[in-house]
């Protein structure tokens, strides 16, 4: 326990808690050391992983050599070893690269064998009468596939918050509302500016994503350019779930993997992204003339969409550099930059936290096992998930349960009111809808809203206008309107 001259200092910051900082903060968790994160939103994975193509990537499309074919493969071997211990959904569906001409079979050839050198299990190249067989709503056109059984599908903020609750039940100080203003090198490590006021630990660890050059450079310029990169997405109603089962790339182009089609874990169906430089983290707008691209090159590969099923369009900034390859690396002694996570930086994120332990060890950090590590989390309820017997039973115990409020998702009372005492409560709508799935459906929320604000207030005992829709500043009430005398 540290006193109160202590509660400032740690041996270990984390900045940023996106999935990768979040991942780094539980690698550290299970090692006898203070550690602390600085999230300048006021919840975790509220940037590019709450905006993404949600898929665990085999591990085929790396260049040998480069960390992100190290990374990648063995970060799918670790998400398949931790959703079952920290409840996460995810499914290894696996996904299949389209060709539709010659020269797209040679870059399945080429993908194969880079996935055999990296380590890829079970990779396979199949004729266009196999493909069809597993996917017959696909162009009957296609000459082919490569087939990787292995790639699987995620929710990445709710992996993303598990990472998070772990490693704060196992000690981790979380500070949201804590951008990072300053950098400093001192005595014995670095001292960091907040809103609230210093924070000195004897390493730090840069995971902030887009922002990653802007924070480093308040240190030290890093030797890389940010170029950030934005993807723009369909994601269709559930109706439309079964369409594909497995995740459907295109042949890779020198900009990206290309326009995908896939089923997600909540059942809906997601296509995206298209891919434009951008200036920056903000820029997540959406745009007729990315969206028409999304649809005439989701066209190609499944002719039969129905864009009328479309529920919500969302875009993410990818954290793309001028180096096309992770750069994670010690910047000066004892603060470890970890840049340039685009994809397959979802897959890899676990495999990333443990090349930032490697990091710090080689660094100086001391690590003693940490003997009272809990590796797993309590499961929430997922009343939708229950069986007959099972929700009678949650209900004696807490009747909130048989209050639904999220009538799309089937989204309990009881579920909302769990996020709001568990051990990273939401202080938004959306925060609930990244934890619960309330909002997910049809209408958006446009049912349930209102009634999830009232919850929010009443268990947290914000006023409603503080209560925002998701980041600080975005208000949906800003006080009591009142008729004045005479006025109806």
């Amino acid at each position: 326990m540290q006193n109160s001259s202590q509660k400032n200092q740690f041996d270990v910051a984390v900045i940023g808690c996106g999935v990768v900082g979040a991942a780094v903060a539980r690698q550290l968790a299970k090692y006898r050391l203070s550690v602390c994160v600085l999230e300048k939103e006021n919840d975790v994975a509220v940037g590019t992983t709450k905006a993404n193509s949600a898929i665990i990537h085999a591990g085929y499309d790396p260049r040998p050599g480069t960390l992100m074919a190290r990374l990648n493969v063995r970060g799918v071997e670790l998400v398949k070893e931790l959703a079952p211990k920290l409840h996460f959904p995810y499914q290894p569906i696996g996904s299949l690269i389209l060709a539709f001409s010659e020269e797209n079979m040679n870059t399945v050839q080429v993908l194969y064998q880079r996935g055999k050198h990296n380590g890829v299990p079970g990779l396979q190249i199949l004729s266009r009468e196999q493909v069809l067989k597993m996917e017959p709503r696909l162009n009957p056109e296609i000459k082919g596939a490569l087939y990787a059984p292995s790639a699987g599908i995620v929710s990445p903020w709710r992996m993303a918050l598990a990472f998070a609750e772990s490693a704060v039940v196992n000690g981790v100080t979380l500070k949201r509302n804590s951008p990072v203003t300053g950098i400093q090198k001192v005595e014995g490590g670095y001292c960091l500016t907040i809103p609230q006021g210093k924070i000195t630990a004897r390493y730090v660890v840069n995971c902030t994503g887009v922002d990653s050059w802007a924070t480093a450079s308040l240190l030290q310029q890093p030797p890389y350019e940010m170029k950030p990169n934005r993807g723009e997405y369909y994601l269709m109603d559930k109706s439309a779930g079964d369409t594909v089962h497995h995740v459907i790339f295109q042949c890779p182009t020198e900009v990206g993997k290309g326009v995908l089609v896939s089923p997600t874990v909540d059942g809906n169906l997601i296509v995206g992204p298209n891919s434009e430089p951008v200036s920056g983290a903000g820029d997540t707008g959406t745009t007729a003339e990315g969206l028409e691209f999304v649809r005439k090159m989701a066209l190609l590969s499944v002719p039969g969409l129905n864009w009328r099923e479309s529920i919500r369009n969302f875009a993410g900034v990818r954290a793309n550099t001028n180096i096309d390859d992770f750069q994670i690396r010690e910047l000066c002694k004892g603060f470890i930059d970890v840049a340039g996570i685009k994809s397959p930086g979802l897959s890899s994120a676990p495999a990333i936290a443990e090349y930032v332990q490697e990091l710090l060890l080689r660094s100086g950090l001391r690590l003693l096992s940490n003997p009272d590590f809990r590796e797993e989390l309590p499961e929430p309820v997922r009343f939708k998930e229950l069986s007959g017997d099972e929700k009678a039973e949650a209900i004696r115990k807490n009747p909130l349960y048989g209050r639904i409020i999220c009538r799309c998702e089937t989204i309990s009372e009881g579920e909302m009111v769990d996020a709001l005492h568990s051990p990273i409560p939401p202080v938004s709508i959306d925060g609930i809808k990244r934890r619960c799935g309330a909002g997910m459906g049809r209408c958006q929320g446009g049912f349930c809203g209102p009634r999830v604000h009232e919850i929010i207030a009443r268990e947290t005992g914000m006023p409603m206008e503080a209560v925002m829709q998701d980041r600080a500043g975005m208000a949906i009430v800003t006080g009591e309107t009142k008729c004045g005398e005479g006025e109806a």
